[in-house]
C-alpha cells in the first residue's frame, strides 16, 4: 500500500523533530548549569548557615555587656551591626529554602519534559545567582564591620591584662573596705572589663570570700574573736570551721538579693542542721531559686505581692506631699492619684518613684493630668521614672537569651491586653510563663482547677518591653510609618481602629504580623501581605474583618503559626497543603465547619483548633459546633491538639483506624458520636499514652454514649467531659490517677457508681449537669479530699443530700440546683469551712427564706459562707437574675 505524504507535512514535521532535540539539548545544558550553580551555592549556604551560629553565639555572650553599657558606646552600636547581619543571613536562608525545598522540588519532577521545565530552571539559576550575590553581600558587610571594630577598637582586644589586674585587687585579702573604681570614656568596655573579671577564674573563689564574711559576722554578733585565722582557710576548711561554730548555736543568716540557683549548693554544707530552730532568710526575684532549696530543707516560699490599690494610692499621697507642711492632699488631685496608682499597679518601687516626681510639680492639676497622659514619654525622659526603668530593665537582663525573645514579644500586644495562656497561645508556645518570667508576666485569670487562662505586663514593664524591642529592631508597631524603606523589625504589631490603613512598602523581611482592633482590612494590604510577605512564620487575624483567605496562602511557605479565629472566614484554600512547615491553624469561631483535603500534607501540624459554640443553646448537646475531616487525615502524626471533631458524616471503622494513629494527642474533642461508635473510639483512645484533655459528646441527649471498654486508658488524662446517657460510670474512669477536672453532663447516672469517683487523689474540680438521677446523693468521709468545685445542677429527683463530717474539707465553691424536690440543706455543710462561694439555681422562695440572716431557721448553716447567690432563670441555661444574700434586692424579689 502507497501512503502520499504532503511535502508541506513532511517538512513541518522535521521541524518539530530538530525543535524537540534541540529542546532536550538545551534542557540538558540547563540541568547541567543548575546542577553545578546548585552545589556551589549549597556549600556557601552551609557555610552561612555557620556564620550564623557563631554569630548568634556571640550576641548571646555579649547581650549582657550590650544591656548595660553606655547608650552611646561603639560596643553597642557594633552589636547591632551584628544583629542586622544576623537578620540579613536568616533572610536569605529563608528564600534558599523557600526554593529548594525538597518537597516542592519532588513536586517539579513530573515536568522536566516540559518546555516549561527549562522557563522554571532559568527562574531557579536567576534565584541561586541572587542568592550567591547576596551571600558575597553579607561577607562583604560582616568583613567591613569587623575592620570598623578594629579600626575603632570596639573589639575586645587588650582586655586580658586589665581583667586580670582587678580581678587580684576585687580578691586580695586586705581587710578594710576598698573601693575599686573603672574610669573612663563612653565606649572604652568599662563594663565588659568588670565582667570579664568578675568571670575570671580568679573570682571563682567568691564563695570562699562569701563564707569568710558569714564566719566573720558569726563573730562579730557576739562580740567574739575568730579563733582561727579564717583568711588563709579554703573552701572545704571554711564549711568544716563554720559548721562546728553553728553546732551548738541557734542562728540566722540574711541572704540578700539572690539570683543564682546554685547558691545554696555552694552553702549549704556550711550552714548546719543542727535542729536548733535555725532560719535562713533570702530575698529573690526567681521562684526557681527560692524552690531549689527544697532538695535538702524545708522552705517556706511568701509570696510579695503588689500593694492594693487603695494601700498604694496612700504611699502616692505620702510620697508626693511629703514637703509640704500639711502633707495633704488637695481633693481635686484625689481622682489622679488613683488613676496614676492604677497605672503603676500597685508596683510600690513604681509608685514612689511618680510620688518622687509628682513632689517637683507641687498641686498644677494641669501639671498632674499631663503627667498621666504622658507617662509613657516620661518614663524616658525623667530621671524619677528613668530609676524604676533601670530596675525593671535589670530583671529583664537577667533573663536567659532564649527568653528575652519571649519577653520582649509580649510588646507586640496592646496595652492591658489579655494574652491567653493556652497550651497553642501566643505565649506559651514561645516558652513564656510566669515562673521563667521571674514575676515580669502578671497573672490576670486562673481557672477553677488552677490553671492560668490569660496573662499580661505590668504597664511599666511593658514600657520597658517595648523600649527594648525598638532598640533591636524588633517590633515594628502601626499605626506608625509603615512606608519607611528602613524598616527592619522582624515582628509586624497593627493597631488601628480608623480606616485610614498603613500602606507597607519597601523591606518585606517580617517573620510575624498580628492585628489588633482592625475595623477595615484593604484588600491592596492582603494582597501585600500574601505576595510580598514570603518569609512570614507567624499570622495572626484573630477578630480582624476578614472574609476570605486566597490561593496565594500558599507562597508563605514558612508559615508556623495561622490563626484566623473570630473572622468570617468560610473556607481554606487548598494551596494551605503547601504550607509543610505549619504547627498551628487555629479556626476558632470561624465560619470554617469543612477542611480541604490537602489538610492531610501537613505533616509537623501539632494544634488543629476549630469549633463554633452556639451561644443561643449552650446547654444543648449540640452547642458546639466542630469540622469535619477528610480520610487519611492519620498522616499528621504530629497532631497534639485536636478540637473539635464532628462525627456525624463518618460511618464504618475507617475514621477511628486513622485517629489511632494520632498517637502524640494531648488534647482530643469528638462530637455527635454515636452508640455503636463507641468501642472503636475507645480502641483509639487507648493508642493515646500522651492525652491529658478528653471531650466526648453524643450525637443527640437520647442517644448513649457506649465507652466502657477501654482496658489501658491513658494515664495521664487530666481533663475528662462527657455528655450523653452513661446510666453507670465506665470503670476505666477509677483508674485515672492524675484526672483533677471530670464533667458528666446528661449521663442520668442512676446507681451508686458516683462514690468511688471520691478515692480519685487529684480531683479539684466535680461538675454534674443532669447527670444523677438517683433520690439519694451521698458524700462519705475522707472522700474528695482535694476537691475545690462541686457544682450539682438540675438533678430532678435528688430529694436528700449527704455530706459526711470530714468529707469536702477543701471545696470553695458549691453550686445546688435546679433540684425542686431538694426541701432542706444539710446541716453539715457548716462544716465546710473553706466554702467561699454557694450558689442555688431557681431555689424556691420557702428554702429561700430559711437561708435569711434574721429570721431564717437554717441560717445557721451558712453564716461561714461569705458569698451565697441565688440565681433564677427564665429556661434551662437562660441566667434571668442573680441576687446575693444580705442584699435589700433579694428582699424585694421574695415580698
Amino acid at each position: 500500500m502507497i501512503y502520499h505524504l504532503n511535502i508541506g507535512e513532511y517538512l513541518t514535521r522535521k521541524v518539530c523533530q530538530v525543535a524537540k532535540r534541540k529542546r532536550i539539548e538545551m534542557a540538558e545544558i540547563a540541568m547541567g548549569a543548575e546542577v553545578k550553580l546548585f552545589g556551589r551555592l549549597k556549600k556557601e549556604v552551609e557555610n552561612i548557615r555557620i556564620e550564623l551560629d557563631y554569630i548568634a553565639c556571640f550576641l548571646r555572650q555579649t547581650d549582657p555587656m550590650v544591656d548595660k553599657e553606655d547608650s552611646n558606646g561603639g560596643f553597642k552600636l557594633w552589636a547591632q551591626h551584628v544583629r542586622e547581619v544576623a537578620f540579613q543571613i536568616e533572610d536569605v536562608m529563608d528564600e534558599y529554602k523557600l526554593y529548594h525545598d525538597p518537597v516542592a522540588r519532588q513536586q517539579q519532577q513530573g515536568l522536566m519534559a516540559s518546555l516549561s521545565r527549562i522557563g522554571h530552571m532559568v527562574q531557579t539559576a536567576k534565584r541561586q545567582l541572587w542568592a550567591a550575590s547576596k551571600i558575597r553581600d553579607i561577607k562583604t558587610s560582616a568583613n567591613e564591620i569587623k575592620e570598623r571594630s578594629e579600626r575603632y577598637g570596639e573589639a575586645l582586644v587588650g582586655i586580658d591584662s586589665p581583667r586580670q589586674e582587678l580581678a587580684h585587687r576585687l580578691a586580695d585579702a586586705e581587710l578594710k573596705r576598698t573601693i575599686v573604681s573603672v574610669v573612663g570614656m563612653a565606649g572604652v568596655e568599662k563594663t565588659t572589663l568588670v565582667r570579664k573579671a568578675f568571670d575570671d577564674e580568679i573570682m571563682r573563689g567568691q564563695v570562699e570570700v562569701l563564707l569568710r564574711t558569714m564566719m566573720r559576722q558569726m563573730y562579730e554578733s557576739r562580740k567574739q574573736s575568730p579563733a582561727v585565722r579564717v583568711d588563709a582557710m579554703d573552701g572545704v576548711e571554711l564549711i568544716s570551721i563554720c559548721r562546728d561554730y553553728l553546732y551548738d548555736k541557734r542562728y540566722i543568716v540574711v541572704s540578700d538579693d539572690v539570683w543564682k540557683e546554685d547558691f545554696w549548693r555552694h552553702i549549704e554544707h556550711a550552714l548546719l542542721d543542727n535542729n536548733k530552730g535555725s532560719k535562713i532568710l533570702m530575698t529573690t526575684r526567681s521562684m526557681n531559686t527560692a524552690e531549689f532549696c527544697k532538695k535538702s530543707s524545708l522552705v517556706h516560699v511568701h509570696n510579695l505581692e503588689p500593694h492594693p490599690l487603695e494601700k498604694a494610692q496612700e504611699l502616692l499621697r505620702r510620697t508626693a506631699f511629703q514637703y509640704d507642711e500639711d502633707k495633704q492632699c488637695p481633693e481635686e488631685l484625689n481622682g489622679l492619684t488613683f488613676e496614676l496608682v492604677k497605672r503603676c499597679q500597685g508596683l510600690p518601687l513604681a509608685v514612689v518613684a511618680i510620688g518622687g516626681l509628682l513632689a517637683t510639680k507641687g498641686k498644677d492639676v494641669g501639671q498632674w493630668k499631663r503627667l498621666l497622659e504622658s507617662l509613657s514619654a516620661e518614663l524616658d525622659g525623667s530621671p524619677h521614672i528613668s530609676y524604676v526603668k533601670q530596675i525593671l530593665s535589670f530583671s529583664y537582663y537577667d533573663l536567659p537569651y532564649h527568653l528575652k525573645g519571649c519577653l520582649l514579644f509580649m510588646g507586640m500586644f496592646p496595652e492591658d491586653y489579655p494574652i491567653s495562656c493556652k497550651t497553642d497561645s501566643d505565649v506559651d508556645r514561645r516558652g513564656v510563663r510566669k515562673r521563667e518570667t521571674r514575676s515580669l508576666v502578671q497573672v490576670s485569670v486562673i481557672d477553677s482547677i488552677g490553671d492560668v487562662r490569660n496573662c499580661q505586663l505590668h504597664d511599666l514593664m511593658r514600657e520597658v518591653v517595648v523600649s527594648k524591642s525598638k532598640e533591636l529592631s524588633f517590633i515594628q508597631t502601626c499605626p506608625e510609618n509603615l512606608s519607611n524603606h528602613d524598616c527592619v523589625a522582624r515582628h509586624l504589631s497593627i493597631c488601628n481602629k480608623s480606616n485610614n490603613f498603613p500602606m507597607v512598602v519597601g523591606n518585606y523581611q517580617t517573620h510575624s504580623a498580628i492585628f489588633f482592633n482592625i475595623e477595615e482590612l484593604p484588600k491592596s494590604f492582603c494582597f501585600l501581605l500574601f505576595t510580598k510577605f514570603k518569609l512570614l512564620k507567624e499570622l495572626d487575624f484573630e477578630g480582624a474583618p476578614l472574609t476570605y483567605i486566597p490561593e496565594k496562602l500558599g507562597n508563605l511557605f514558612n508559615l508556623k503559626y495561622l490563626s484566623i479565629r473570630d473572622t468570617k472566614v468560610k473556607k481554606l484554600p487548598r494551596s494551605v497543603g503547601k504550607l509543610h512547615k505549619l504547627q498551628t491553624l487555629d479556626l476558632n469561631r470561624s465560619s470554617v465547619s469543612e477542611l480541604p483535603v490537602e489538610i492531610n500534607m501537613l505533616f509537623n501540624l501539632q494544634y488543629l483548633v476549630a469549633y463554633y459554640k452556639d451561644k443561643q443553646s449552650i446547654y444543648s448537646i449540640n452547642s458546639l459546633r466542630g469540622m469535619k475531616l477528610y480520610s487519611n487525615f492519620g498522616s499528621l502524626e504530629s497532631l497534639e491538639k485536636q478540637y473539635e471533631v464532628d462525627l456525624e458524616a463518618y460511618s464504618g471503622g475507617n475514621f477511628f483506624r486513622e485517629l489511632a494513629r494520632l498517637k502524640q494527642l494531648r488534647k482530643l474533642c469528638i462530637t455527635k458520636l454515636k452508640s455503636e461508635s463507641g468501642n472503636a473510639l475507645c480502641d483509639a483512645i487507648q493508642q493515646m499514652i500522651h492525652l491529658q484533655s478528653l471531650r466526648i459528646s453524643s450525637i443527640k441527649e437520647e442517644e448513649p454514649l457506649h465507652l466502657h471498654t477501654m482496658p489501658s486508658p491513658p494515664v495521664f488524662l487530666r481533663c475528662l467531659r462527657l455528655r450523653g446517657i452513661l446510666m453507670k460510670l465506665p470503670g476505666w474512669i477509677y483508674e485515672l490517677r492524675n484526672l483533677t477536672k471530670l464533667t458528666l453532663e446528661w449521663s442520668r447516672i442512676s446507681d451508686d457508681s458516683l462514690q468511688i469517683l471520691g478515692v480519685l487523689p487529684n480531683l479539684l474540680f466535680f461538675w454534674i449537669f443532669e447527670g444523677y438521677s438517683g433520690a439519694q446523693l451521698h458524700f462519705h468521709k475522707n472522700h474528695f479530699k482535694k476537691l475545690k468545685d462541686l457544682r450539682l445542677c438540675w438533678l430532678n429527683d435528688l430529694k436528700r443530700l449527704i455530706i459526711d463530717e470530714g468529707s469536702l474539707t477543701l471545696v470553695e465553691h458549691l453550686e445546688l440546683g435546679l433540684s425542686p424536690q431538694l426541701e432542706e440543706l444539710p446541716a453539715t455543710i457548716s462544716h465546710l469551712k473553706c466554702l467561699k462561694t454557694l450558689s442555688f439555681n431557681n431555689m424556691p422562695i420557702k428554702s429561700v427564706q430559711k437561708l435569711l440572716p434574721d429570721e431564717g431557721s437554717d441560717h445557721w448553716k451558712v453564716r461561714h459562707i461569705p458569698n451565697i447567690y441565688f440565681l433564677y432563670f427564665t429556661v434551662k441555661g437562660a441566667q434571668h437574675r442573680t441576687y446575693k444574700l444580705g442584699d435589700s434586692r433579694l428582699l424585694e424579689f421574695l415580698s
